[in-house]
């Protein structure tokens, strides 16, 4: 690791250090914590006012169950010290019992507003129209993505998606009833796309992208024909092959050939957006995730102790910690698992490749549209 890279990667523990003591302090102050976690520290063996002088110092907390994030009241989730704002409830899961639920005020805007900042220019220039392929109901993504429209100075389109069905649909084997559907999300998005509404940048899974590419070369055109330029993908579908398939075959070629420029993302409700390094052939379109510090932590530790960190190059499960004044979650246990990664110039923290579904519990996840 060169000097630089090592100064930078001291400055940014310092400053996770420095961040996880405010978030802490503010999420078990009498004044501006939340009901929740109020209520938690009595069962705590430990005083996170006093006992928390830094972000190693999470692991004193127990471990986080998914649980507590189903079901209410959700205004237990809502700190003191924000109660007087508006708040929205954002939902994951949901595809048999209870969904999990998170509140967020303006945690959604300022992930992607940061996340903004990482787009060049030239493929997604500012002013541009964006189209939104992808989940919409009760789903942070939808609201995010408009969000990121409008901060680029665009309008958003959307188009209706129902994940849930999707999952069911799939569960039934109702392959014939699932192809429809997918065909009907796709033919809202060609309506967008040839509409005029000067669309020239989007985001959608990488199951969208595909099935969306190849329905305008049914129909004799393309996604550069149709004035797109800049994408940006998430979803555990989001792989090595997938991207070399998806730049050469779909696209026509990388973007200084094709025009189009596509670039991964590893997000959810509960930690935002994770940015990935630049994906190259020269790389091997191999794709690493580095989550939006000292907002979210993303850690890749053991399968058996999660409170340990794995090696670099070596596999663990994901473990993601939020740190937002509106959202405290210490160590939660992700159903991804991949190999860690080092830091690097632009992001100097730790972060994760090789995303896919935890392998112990793979047998029972059904992706969908992700």
């Amino acid at each position: 690791m060169s000097d630089s890279l090592q100064a930078a990667v001291d400055q940014a523990q310092e400053q996770l250090d420095a961040h996880t003591i405010e978030i802490v302090r503010w999420h078990f102050g009498d004044d501006t914590g939340c009901p929740f976690w109020l209520e938690k520290k009595r069962e705590l063996n430990f005083d996170p006012l006093t006992e928390v002088k830094c972000f190693a110092d999470l692991d004193k907390f127990p471990d986080f169950e998914d649980e507590w994030l189903r079901g209410g009241p959700v205004r237990r989730w809502v700190p003191q010290g924000l109660a007087h704002e508006p708040v929205y409830v954002f939902e994951t899961g949901g595809t048999t019992g209870v969904p999990k639920s998170r509140i967020a005020m303006e945690d959604f805007r300022t992930d992607y507003s940061n996340f903004s900042d990482t787009l060049p220019d030239e493929y997604f220039p500012p002013g541009s129209n964006w189209l939104m392929l992808g989940p919409s109901g009760p789903r942070r993504l939808r609201l995010a993505v408009e969000h990121l429209a409008q901060h680029r100075g665009g309008i958003c389109f959307c188009i209706d998606l129902d994940p849930r069905w999707v999952i069911k649909l799939i569960k039934k084997g109702w392959m014939d009833h699932l192809e429809e559907y997918k065909k009907h999300c796709i033919d809202q998005a060609v309506t967008i796309l040839t509409a005029g509404h000067d669309v020239k940048c989007m985001f959608g899974t990488p199951k969208l992208i595909e099935q969306l590419c190849l329905e305008l070369e049914n129909r004799g055109t393309s996604l550069a024909e149709c004035g797109i330029t800049g994408i940006f993908s998430g979803g555990t579908e989001f792989t090595p092959q997938w991207t070399k398939f998806c730049v050469q075959e779909l696209f026509g070629g990388p973007p200084e050939v094709s025009g189009i420029y596509m670039t991964p993302t590893y997000g959810n409700t509960l930690m935002g957006l994770a940015c990935s390094e630049p994906v190259t052939k020269e790389n091997k379109y191999k794709i690493t995730y580095h989550a939006p510090q000292p907002r979210a932590v993303l850690q890749v530790v053991d399968f058996d102790d999660t409170d340990k960190v794995v090696g670099y190059g070596e596999t663990g499960r994901s473990k993601l910690t939020t740190l937002t004044k509106e959202f405290f979650v210490p160590g939660f246990l992700e159903r991804d698992e991949g190999e860690r990664e080092p830091p690097c110039e632009q992001y100097p923290w730790d972060g994760i490749s090789g995303v896919r579904p935890f392998s112990k519990l793979a047998g029972g996840t059904t992706v969908g549209v992700y």
